[in-house]
């Protein structure tokens, strides 16, 4: 039997592969995720259906439950009812099991019922990819066995386990576990890379956790959101609207009193604020700990209580393990300098809280800047001021 394209080079195979699982990577950034998950753009009906054949094709997804199982992770994240949370299940549980706890999801009901609303339902969808999801992965098999001969099933075996490790494994494992955080998100969300080819711009996790409706996932100028590109390209080509992209913090510097806008801006921004109030005071933390080391009775030797200051800057109290929650506050009780900064923190984060009139919050925050002017810590003064200029 002849096979029209078995004598490939072994990088011809290997290039060969990476495209195809390229488009499945986009497929599920752009159609799954973006597009149906989270309404964040539009895409024409000939764009929507060639995706979701694709993955039907080359991964068997049910459009509805995965879109279901994705946004009960929004909803629950990282709490006892989060579908695929490491905080919950541990990493390497998620790193290698991520898609069993996927399919475990979605059988329930309950969450299909609650999560999975407007998905596609028309007679393709109940008559061919929900019914027979795994018709897609076979012809797949037999296509490219027809194609190109035994190397055929090494590269179908490759697009097999892609989604399976990265989408599965990797951003909802490596994505709440490791990497760094742009944004102080209530949950353990992060950045794996600040660019990536392979995920397609998944990898930015804890960007898309602070805005998940939005469209663009990239929002540091040396970030690079892949997805976004070719999403752009549709939209050039009239096959993709963006309905919402998240704005942008803008500073406008000489101002310097409080006013709406910088109410406006500190609340829809407050993930964005506090990382940086995390990323302002860090140093001085960090110079606390240290003055606290010659006094072991003081806690500047404990490591929990070096975990809790970290994991407590980057989150909210709330999300503290009980051993951390109170290795933390022995120490408050002897830092008066450590004391500030978390107190001025905890009123921060309360602002968005507050039902007040828009006067009411302007006084509110000026106060704030006040307090955190006069503390005598001169990384939370300039923090104050910087926060001033927002708007």
């Amino acid at each position: 039997m002849q096979f029209p394209f078995s004598e490939l080079p072994w990088w011809g195979f290997v290039l060969l592969t990476l495209g195809l699982t390229h488009v499945t990577i986009a497929a599920v950034t752009i159609y799954l995720h973006r597009h149906q998950a989270h309404r964040s753009l539009d895409l024409h009906p000939a764009v929507s259906h060639f995706f979701r054949f694709w993955l039907w094709l080359t991964s068997g997804t049910i459009t509805r439950e995965w879109v279901a199982v994705h946004r009960k992770h929004h909803a629950t994240c990282d709490t006892a009812e989060d579908p695929h949370s490491p905080v919950r299940f541990g990493i390497y549980h998620v790193l290698l099991g991520g898609a069993l706890l996927y399919r475990r999801a979605a059988k329930q009901a309950e969450t299909l019922a609650r999560y999975g609303q407007k998905t596609p339902d028309d007679w393709l969808e109940h008559r061919v990819y929900s019914r027979h999801s795994m018709l897609g992965i076979a012809a797949l098999l037999i296509a490219e066995v027809t194609l190109f001969g035994a190397a055929g099933v090494a590269v179908w075996a490759v697009q097999m386990i892609w989604i399976p490790l990265f989408a599965a494994g990797i951003i909802n494992g490596l994505g709440h576990f490791w990497g760094y955080r742009g944004h102080a998100t209530r949950d353990a969300s992060r950045n794996i890379l600040p660019w990536g080819i392979l995920v397609g711009g998944e990898e930015l996790h804890n960007n898309h956790h602070a805005h998940a409706a939005s469209a663009k996932l990239s929002s540091r100028r040396w970030e690079f959101d892949l997805g976004w590109a070719y999403i752009r390209l549709l939209e050039t080509l009239g096959l993709a609207t963006v309905r919402k992209v998240a704005p942008r913090l803008r500073s406008h510097p000489g101002k310097t009193c409080c006013d709406a806008d910088t109410v406006h801006a500190v609340i829809s921004h407050r993930f964005t604020v506090l990382a940086k109030y995390a990323r302002a005071l860090r140093r001085t933390v960090r110079g606390e700990f240290s003055a606290l080391r010659s006094d072991p009775a003081a806690g500047g030797r404990d490591r929990t209580a070096v975990a809790a200051i970290r994991h407590w800057l980057q989150r909210e109290t709330a999300t503290l393990p009980p051993t951390e929650e109170e290795a933390l506050h022995r120490v408050l009780r002897v830092s008066p300098v450590l004391q500030t900064i978390y107190t001025m923190r905890q009123e921060l984060a309360a602002l968005w809280n507050h039902a007040a009139a828009p006067e009411q919050l302007v006084r509110h925050l000026e106060n704030w800047c006040q307090r955190a002017e006069a503390s005598g810590i001169a990384a939370l003064r300039q923090f104050s001021q910087s926060l001033r200029a927002y708007g």
